[in-house]
Parts: structure tokens; C-alpha cells; sequence
């Protein structure tokens, strides 16, 4: 089965109603290889009335889907772990072919969904209710867990397969059908390689249902779908924005992890070395796009010069080009718009006072004419007003802002909007955590960098950064809901 998940596979068709079937406009969307910006592939160019039949294909199928026994769900589940494992290699090349993922991201993120897939697994033996006693004589209540439904999950392009699996298999081991509209650019990954996984491991059909296309044509149904009751969606805060409020029309609960802005934090009594080993990975890592990477380094004056010295020779030492080469560390932007944005924050960071210590360019790939790749930038003489600080720039990017006390550094750290993750090193781990404490975010990581995700640890943010919560049974209330039903065993007296 392996040879089927390549990118060279038949990727032309819909899964709807566990079949494999084209687009009703008979149109396909063309995927390019972000590292050598050759078309790969062809998916199927969805159009409303294909979004019309998933939605009603996952209705239809989610009743007798709740009902299935707890056991052949995790079965199901499990099956989905196994099979993550024994195609993990072909995965991976999908994920450096489509997303432009270097070969440690492909494995980071294999790893990840099987976590993910691993937890999900666990949940519908822990759909548990409660009892609870009664003011009224001879009343007993109960206190019943239920699936909400239809369950409708969008997702980005920069983790296609780990964003995914995180929504699709809880809200499928919790007894709901699912709708997944995956990110147009990796719709393969993200999107119909889920639904090949899920059909392999025996789920029954119309439980999930895949569609692909261009999210400015049909996105904006698949968000207000009237069948829809949860919307889950991970991207960027306007667009969240958006799909929340049109999810809102239709009372849909809404489940939105959005951008971030965040902070590394380094005190003067911090292991410079450590800081910097932490401050590589987290910012550099699949080219800085990454929700919870590190935006903003934020280094006490004492150490600063060091710092950006230190920072700046390792970012330079990067391997930098097309991820088909294994050593690459940092690879391709996705595309143009997202390549050109990062750039221009540059710039205009630079031009208003910050310097640029490296980067800030392309660097060319052979044979490709217009590279997406953008060398590991640093600048210092940053503020946190610059566009590189106080944007979301997701990209290969360190802006370093220097601060003189941890009062200071703790208002840099809180003056965005975002509250998503981030890190402290300040000489050691109690220290750091009174400092952690103070920082207005969902996640804090001390003696560490942002970007980490355990399945059974909530992962969620504060402010712009979303809404709801994801992992453990933080995402099992979102796509569950509370029924209290009381019995009367003995007559009620009623005051008339």
C-alpha cells in the first residue's frame, strides 16, 4: 500500500462518503515543490456542492458512528498509529516534496501525529459521566458526555499532517464525523493522505470526508456549513478571525489556535551557550514557520553583544536550499506572498534603526529561477515596535531587543496582542519559572525554546492567539457536549 501515499500517486479525487470520487467542476488545483517550484501533482478543485455532499455524507454517518462500541473505535485509532509508522518514510517525502519540510521537520511531524493519533485512542474510554444527588427528594441525576456532531476542521500548510491528525482523530474517536478542508497548498498531506490512513484502518464510511480547493472559493461554506457544529481551524489570526465570526452565524462552537509572537527571554545569569542552542532550533527550525516559534529574542544588555555574536556565527553555519538534500536545515518559504512579507519586515525593521547582521536575501537553488529560500536572519538594535518584532514575521528571522531588568523584559515580552508560547533562560529552572509566571501566554517552556507539543499536555493560547484548546481532553470538550438527564423514582409533590 506504501506506493499509493507517493506524490507521484493518483491525488485527483474527493473522499466522500468512503469513495474515492472527482470534483464535480472537473477541475484540479496544480501542487508545486516549494524547493524547486516544479508542479508535483494535481488534486481536485472542490466546489460548493462537493462541500454540500461531505456535509451530508458526515451527518448521515455520524449517528451509527457514536453508537459503535468504545473498543472498535480505538481500534480504529490504533490502526491509524500503526500505519503512520510502517509508511512514516514515504511520509516524510511527501512532506518534504509538498511542504518543503526538511527531513528532521518530516520525522518531527510523523512522530507527532502518531502521538496525536495515540492519544485520540485513549479518549472514548474516557467518556466518562458523572452522578450527582438532587434537592429533590427521590431524584437522581445523571450527567451523560455525548459527540456534538459534524465536526469541521481547517488546516494550515506549515504542519499539514500533525495540524490535522491533532483535530480529525479526537474528534473522531469522541463518536463525530468530520469534514476536513486541508490548506490549498498542501492538500495532499494535509488532507487526502488522512483520508487514506483513516479508510486503511477500517472507519466506516462518510465518518470522514475530504475535500480540497481553494480556500477564497469554498472556504467560507465549509465554515458556515448549517451541518457543521464545531469548527476547528489552526492558521493566522485575521483569517481566524473571520472563520469564527462565520461560524458564529451558524452557532457552530468554534475551536481556533492562531498566530503567535513569541518570546525568548535570556537574563544575564543565563547560560549564553544553552540560550543560543534553544534560540537556533527555535527559530530556525522548518524556516521559522511555526506558530510557536520564536519571534522575539529578548537578551539583557550585559550579555546582548555576545549573544547576537554567538547567534549570528550559528546562523550563518546553517545549511540553507532545497530540503531534498538531507543536510539542509532551513529550506523553502511555502511561496511568494508568505517569502516576499518576511522580506519586506526586514527592511522596513532595518530602516527604521536595526542592523543587520546576516541574511536578509534569498539564496539561490540550482536550476530554480525565482528561489523561495531566505537565508537565517539576524538583526540586532531591535525594538519592539519594528515590523520584524512586532509582526508575525514566520520565518527564518531573529529580531534580538535588548532589556536592562526582568521588569523590563516581562513588559517587552507581554506588549503584542498574541499569547501563544515561550521560553526563559535565567541561570536556573526556579528563577525562570517565577519569571514564566508572569508572562502572558498559554505556554512557557523554561531552560528551552517555544516549539513543543506533547499529546497529552493542553496546548492553547491567550488573546489573538485563539480560542478553545487542543490535546488531551481540552479538545474533547470542544467536540463534546454535556446531557443531564434526572430520574424521578419517587412521586414529586408540586407546590400546586
Amino acid at each position: 500500500m506504501s506506493e499509493d501515499i507517493s506524490i507521484t500517486a493518483d491525488w485527483s479525487e474527493l473522499y466522500l462518503n468512503g469513495e474515492w470520487v472527482p470534483s464535480e467542476s472537473g477541475e484540479t488545483l496544480e501542487v508545486e515543490d516549494p524547493s524547486t517550484r516544479e508542479v508535483v501533482t494535481e488534486v481536485p478543485a472542490g466546489v460548493e456542492s462537493d462541500v454540500d455532499a461531505a456535509y451530508e455524507a458526515a451527518a448521515d454517518a455520524q449517528t451509527e458512528w457514536a453508537k459503535t462500541p468504545p473498543a472498535e473505535r480505538e481500534q480504529v485509532l490504533h490502526g491509524v498509529v500503526e500505519l503512520l509508522e510502517e509508511w512514516e518514510d514515504e511520509i516524510v517525502e511527501l512532506l518534504v516534496q509538498e511542504a518543503g519540510g526538511s527531513y528532521i521537520m518530516g520525522g518531527t511531524s510523523v512522530h507527532l501525529a502518531s502521538d496525536q493519533a495515540a492519544e485520540a485512542a485513549t479518549l472514548p474510554r474516557r467518556m466518562k459521566g458523572e452522578h450527582a444527588h438532587s434537592n429533590i427528594p427521590g431524584k437522581e441525576n445523571i450527567v451523560e458526555r455525548e459527540p456534538k456532531g459534524v465536526v469541521t476542521v481547517i488546516t494550515p500548510w506549515n504542519f499539514p499532517l500533525n495540524l490535522s491528525m491533532r483535530a480529525v482523530a479526537p474528534a473522531i474517536a469522541a463518536g463525530n464525523s468530520v469534514v476536513l478542508k486541508p490548506a490549498t497548498n498542501t492538500p495532499v498531506v494535509g488532507g487526502l493522505l488522512i483520508a487514506k490512513l483513516f479508510e486503511e484502518a477500517g472507519l466506516p464510511a462518510g465518518v470522514l470526508n475530504v475535500v480540497t480547493g481553494r480556500g477564497s472559493e469554498i472556504g467560507d461554506r465549509v465554515a458556515s456549513h448549517p451541518e457543521s457544529d464545531v469548527v476547528a481551524f489552526t492558521g493566522s489570526t485575521p483569517v481566524g478571525r473571520q472563520i469564527a465570526a462565520t461560524a458564529g452565524e451558524n452557532l457552530a462552537e468554534a475551536a481556533m489556535e492562531l498566530g503567535g509572537n513569541n518570546g525568548h527571554i535570556v537574563t544575564a545569569d543565563a547560560d549564553v551557550d544553552q540560550a543560543i542552542n534553544a534560540a537556533v532550533f527555535g527559530s530556525f527550525v522548518h524556516q521559522g514557520q511555526v506558530c510557536i516559534s520564536i519571534n522575539r529574542h529578548i537578551v539583557h544588555e550585559d550579555i546582548y553583544d555576545e549573544y547576537v555574536e554567538k547567534l549570528t556565527e550559528r546562523a550563518e553555519s546553517l545549511p540553507a536550499g532545497s530540503v531534498h538534500d538531507p543536510d539542509t536545515v532551513v529550506g523553502p518559504i511555502i511561496d511568494e506572498s508568505q517569502r516576499d512579507e518576511m522580506l519586506e519586515y526586514v527592511e522596513e525593521t532595518i530602516d527604521a534603526g536595526a542592523t543587520l547582521e546576516t541574511g536578509g536575501e534569498t539564496v539561490d537553488v540550482d536550476g530554480v529561477d525565482d528561489s523561495l529560500v531566505v537565508a537565517p536572519t539576524v538583526l540586532s538594535d531591535v525594538t519592539n515596535d519594528m515590523s520584524a518584532a512586532c509582526f508575525e514575521h514566520f520565518g527564518p528571522i531573529a529580531p534580538v531587543i535588548p532589556f536592562s531588568d526582568i521588569d523590563e523584559a516581562v513588559e517587552i515580552h507581554n506588549d503584542v496582542e498574541y499569547g501563544l508560547s515561550g521560553s526563559v533562560h535565567a541561570g536556573d529552572v526556579g528563577t525562570g519559572r517565577q519569571i514564566a509566571d508572569r508572562l502572558e501566554t498559554g505556554m512557557v517552556h523554561v531552560n528551552d525554546q517555544p516549539i513543543n507539543d506533547e499529546a497529552h499536555v493542553p496546548f492553547s493560547g491567550t488573546g489573538a492567539s485563539g480560542v478553545g484548546g487542543y490535546n488531551t481532553t481540552d479538545f474533547l470538550d470542544e467536540v463534546t457536549e454535556k446531557k443531564w438527564i434526572s430520574l424521578q423514582h419517587e412521586d414529586r409533590e408540586y407546590p400546586f
